[in-house]
């Protein structure tokens, strides 16, 4: 379900500001529910296979909501009859917007040979379509973000010789070689002391080549940690633990549906999202916790008229993966079940905590009879173990 928005202003509906990495060329309100995507058709294929016959699998992925066709003939009626589900949540100037960037895109040329291989330098993908999705960033204050692109093997069957060798070479020289994954962007909510790294939002942005030169085997932990921990944004030893202890159980989550699926995917990733701000972070945590005693008291009451008394509840562990003891602290406590939030609205309405997402389908397909896809397991197993660090 999605809320009704105050209309932006069209100078804000520019490039999605909280993208880290990959293509540019998204749109979204600022702090909007949706943004849309410029792809292929095979990510499309993909998204919608996922969600009608792979449900594990389009869990682990961003709520896909439709399609939209981009070409010279994209006007705001043509928006509003290909995606009529959420077309009344997207703004008038986010409609306005598509159209100027649909008579800017262009179907991707036919390739002559598969050969030679010429960089996008403008990271503006050539394409006629795009995806509709919800903002897997909506809801914080400031979200903390880290795309780790999963694989060793960074290109499809189809791509050329000369793309082939150019990610081989960049797999061989980062950790995507020796761990199956690397940072391929972050940015970090008051990140640094030195207020010459921060933007104009308090953030410090790391870009690609972060992940390329900068991080190796030997500091990947750190580099882990300090997008976590963060003394400057309120993110204390004992927040830090319980983010990546929650992060830590979704990767397990993760890694349990890619080991059950039939699936390939090169240069995919997996988006890390939590509250970077600490006074933010606790105020979410102890507004998710109320909620859910209150919905854990209305379950003891059935409980009772139904069955009779039922002991006390000492400990509650919420939607958010985070418990809260009767003394406000956060645990971890071992084994325990996450409680289901059976109210929508109620649910719609909490902060957000943490999100983790798999995402970029541009090159993944679905392989039955050839197992599960390794490549990308690699890199999950990697990062649970460093996360299991960090949680410690």
């Amino acid at each position: 379900m999605l809320r009704t928005k105050e209309i932006p202003d069209r100078k804000d509906l520019v490039d999605f500001n909280y993208a880290v990495a990959g293509h540019a060329g998204t749109l979204c309100d600022p702090d909007g529910e949706l943004f849309i995507k410029p792809c292929t058709q095979k990510e499309i294929a993909f998204y919608e296979s996922a969600a009608e016959a792979h449900p594990d699998f389009a869990e682990i992925m961003p709520l896909f909501m439709g399609t939209l066709l981009l070409n010279d003939a994209t006007d705001l009626t043509s928006i509003n009859e290909q995606i009529p589900v959420v077309a009344d949540h997207i703004s008038q100037e986010m409609k306005e917007e598509v159209v100027k960037l649909a008579h800017t895109l262009q179907p991707k040329p036919e390739v002559k040979d598969n050969i030679k291989w010429i960089p996008n330098e403008t990271r503006r993908i050539t394409t006629d379509q795009a995806i509709v999705l919800e903002n897997a960033a909506y809801g914080y204050k400031h979200p903390n973000i880290m795309d780790a692109k999963l694989g060793s093997r960074l290109w499809a069957n189809d791509a050329p010789l000369e793309k082939k060798q150019r990610f081989d070479k960049i797999a061989s020289e980062t950790t995507s070689g020796s761990l199956g994954f690397r940072i391929a962007g972050m940015r970090v909510y008051r990140g640094s002391d030195d207020p010459s790294q921060l933007d104009s939002e308090e953030y410090r942005k790391f870009d690609k080549e972060y992940g390329r030169k900068e991080v190796n085997d030997g500091n990947i932990v750190d580099a882990m940690r300090g997008f976590i921990f963060n003394k400057h944004a309120g993110i204390d030893e004992d927040l830090g633990r319980a983010i990546a202890g929650a992060f830590l159980e979704d990767l397990k989550r993760v890694e349990q549906v890619l080991a059950a699926e039939e699936s390939r995917m090169y240069s995919a990733s997996l988006l890390f999202i939590f509250e970077g701000d600490g006074e933010a972070l606790r105020a979410a945590i102890e507004d998710t916790s109320a909620s859910a005693t209150m919905s854990q008291r209305d379950k003891v009451e059935a409980d009772k008229a139904d069955d009779g008394p039922l002991g006390p509840s000492t400990t509650l562990r919420v939607d958010s993966g985070i418990d809260v003891d009767e003394h406000g602290e956060l645990i971890l406590p071992p084994g325990a079940e996450v409680m289901d939030m059976s109210d929508d609205d109620e649910e719609l309405n909490l902060p957000r905590i943490y999100s983790l997402k798999l995402i970029d389908f541009a090159h993944a397909e679905w392989v039955p009879g050839q197992g599960p896809d390794e490549n990308n397991l690699r890199g999950v197993r990697s990062l649970i173990r460093i996360f299991t660090e960090l949680a410690e």
